[in-house]
């Protein structure tokens, strides 16, 4: 993985970041609907992860539907946030990445994160957003086998690189285009320490629920 890790010598961006909750999916391999419905600590895991967005330090939150819409919106309060709905999210995260970044305030840093990831906390969203700095790339990242940093999410794109991000995003890979032709611009932060950084896809990994 390309990138540079964060260090003591950098300036964080005081530009304020809108946190992008991608939550669109169906949860087919899973089977038990949409994940954003799956109960996690009392509420739905939607609902917990986009508070967890705002009060980690986000300036506001916007949550992107896809799958059973009017369900989730029906079954969760949301109301704090910013709702958008991606009318096509059955042909992949790309079109909810646009969605979600198109809704966020003009003049903002874009945080990307993921409904399937119960672990993260917003200690990890505290210190992505302390990391940041002006026309660069942050990523939470944990280590592999071999203990070297991979790239995970949550994503932070600057707010002079979110335009770019959201015209390279294709299909279900969402940014990845974008992120492997810049692999310069991108530093990661290990954020191992505070959450899992595990995706919630198949039914021997609900455990992940149980945090």
């Amino acid at each position: 993985m390309h990138g540079r890790a964060y260090g003591e010598d950098m300036t964080p961006s005081e530009t304020p970041t809108t946190g992008v909750l991608l939550a669109a999916g169906a949860g087919t391999r899973l089977g038990r609907g949409p994940k954003a419905l799956l109960p996690f600590r009392g509420r739905t895991l939607v609902e917990v992860l986009a508070d967890t967005l705002f009060d980690g330090g986000c300036s506001e939150v916007v949550v992107v539907l896809g799958a059973e819409a009017e369900n989730v919106r029906n079954s969760t309060d949301l109301g704090a946030h910013t709702v958008v709905e991606n009318q096509n999210w059955a042909k992949g995260m790309a079109g909810s990445f646009r969605a979600g970044i198109e809704a966020a305030a003009l003049g903002n840093n874009i945080m990307v994160a993921l409904v399937d990831q119960p672990g993260l906390t917003l200690t990890a969203v505290s210190r992505l957003l302390g990391s940041h700095r002006p026309g660069r790339v942050t990523a939470a990242a944990y280590p592999d086998e071999s203990g070297r940093l991979k790239r995970g999410h949550p994503v932070i794109f600057d707010v002079g690189l979110r335009g770019q991000a959201a015209e390279a995003a294709n299909g279900d890979t969402g940014a990845r285009a974008f992120l492997k032709a810049h692999p310069g611009l991108v530093d990661l932060v290990d954020c191992s320490d505070l959450c899992s950084g595990k995706d919630l896809d198949t039914k021997d990994q609900l455990h992940l629920l149980d945090g």
